[in-house]
């Protein structure tokens, strides 16, 4: 069997006992992705879950390290970040967060972070167009448009925040925390 081969399915079968909550599995698996063909990124990203999902954040630090210079992406990005946020360094995890949303305007992980992290850092005016860009690709994502409207009411602009609530609404006239955002704008 090819060393490819053998990769795709160590890979597969970590990601399979991962699902599962097995870590012991999973990370045995990774371990074999990694031997088998050490030139992807996806087994120490792997990896670094599992140690994340067992408190063990240095060991995760590493692997997304490993991961990242393999090939760099949001992913390992966003995981560096994360651990960085935990270990109280806010500065150096709010650039991570930048770079992985520029790479990637959808990461999630991200852009949540970054609100979290804008709020924190009194950055909240900057943290504006990182929102504006993800709803561009995906408009109907309330959740983000409502994170928006708050930004931009931290930031002074109540007519933007105004507008943005209203989008929501008309959309999702459902969405209560939307409708007491805009009630209390307009008292």
């Amino acid at each position: 069997m090819s060393g490819h081969l053998d990769y795709e399915i160590n890979k597969e079968l970590g990601e399979c006992y991962l699902f599962m909550g097995e870590l012991d599995k999973a990370e045995e698996y990774y371990r074999k992705a990694v031997g088998s063909n050490g030139v992807h990124p996806d087994p120490y990203l792997g990896l670094a879950t599992v140690a994340v999902q067992r408190g063990n954040l240095a060991d995760a630090l590493v692997m997304y390290e490993k991961a990242h210079k393999v090939a760099p992406s949001d992913k390992s990005l966003s995981g560096i970040a994360l651990i960085r946020m935990e270990n109280g360094e806010k500065e150096n995890a709010y650039s991570l967060f930048v770079e992985a949303v520029r790479m990637n305007p959808e990461n999630m992980v991200a852009l949540f972070s970054l609100i979290r992290l804008g709020h924190e850092l009194e950055r909240v005016a900057d943290i504006i167009p990182y929102l504006r860009n993800y709803l561009e690709i995906d408009p109907a994502k309330h959740e983000v448009r409502f994170s928006l409207a708050g930004c931009l009411m931290c930031a002074g602009q109540e007519d933007a925040a105004r507008g943005e609530l209203e989008k929501i609404l008309e959309a999702n006239p459902e969405f209560a925390a939307a409708r007491e955002l805009l009630e209390q704008l307009q008292a």
